[in-house]
């Protein structure tokens, strides 16, 4: 009887297994990231992607890298943004040099000086929260050696893997250095011990540093904390910055 009344808590408890066994799931705890933006074929606005900074404890430089690199894709692919890169100003500053110099070959320079767009905003962002595994382990509730009981208590005690970021946005003006808005977004994911997923928010590559987190709940949090920030920055942008 005791048996019977474990397994049917299990059940009540656990329905997606659907009592066949403790069969990998993985399940977005935030999915507002998972809703797409409309299609958009207007004016954009021009803007800039400073490095983020990080603040937290377990992110590092190469990670801000990274997700730098990540929200300057989504906010190119959104449509709604022509996106000024500083990073390799010095690699294009190097060829309009070397056009200018009279050394490339007659007529294989198309580079002139001068025409180096400026961006009307700048986008910061600081990494204040980075959990890739923020609750876990093997701990669990004992139920008197059961089959029953251990599964119960895995699952209750803590056996399922969270994981979640955050980061604060800043939008500037670049004229000015007027904040024109601010706000902190972030994405949470958790999945059971040992869960895989797969083709969670299309198959857009991590950035750099970020690769040991593919397939786990950290990919799924970082990918709904982009879409995020990307949905804020294009919803709070004021309307006349969108005029290219």
């Amino acid at each position: 009887m005791r048996k019977f009344l474990l397994a049917l808590m299990i059940c009540l408890i656990l329905p997606s297994l659907g009592c066949a066994g403790l069969q990998p799931t993985a399940q977005v705890d935030n999915n507002a990231g998972t809703q797409a933006m409309p299609p958009y074929n207007g004016p954009r606005a021009k803007i800039a992607v400073a490095n983020f900074d990080i603040k937290a404890a377990k992110a590092y430089g190469e990670i801000g890298t990274g997700l730098r690199e990540m929200l300057v894709t989504a906010l190119v692919n959104s449509n709604r943004f022509r996106v000024v890169e500083r990073q390799v100003l010095d690699a294009v500053m190097q060829e309009q040099q070397l056009g200018a110099s009279g050394a490339a070959a007659s007529g294989q320079s198309s580079a002139q000086r001068g025409q180096i767009k400026t961006a009307d905003i700048i986008i910061t962002a600081a990494v204040t929260e980075f959990e890739p595994q923020a609750s876990g382990g093997g701990g669990g509730l004992g139920a008197g050696g059961t089959l029953g009981g251990s599964l119960l208590g895995a699952v209750i005690g803590g056996s399922m893997n969270k994981a979640h970021m955050a980061l604060d946005i800043r939008i500037i003006d670049t004229s000015t250095s007027e904040v024109l808005s601010a706000t902190r977004v972030q994405g949470q994911a958790s999945d059971i011990a040992g869960g895989i997923f797969g083709g969670f928010l299309g198959n857009t590559a991590l950035g750099v540093g970020l690769g040991g987190y593919a397939n786990t709940p950290m990919e799924k949090a970082i990918r709904v904390c982009i879409i995020e920030a990307v949905k804020y920055i294009a919803q709070t942008t004021p309307a006349n910055y969108f005029k290219y």
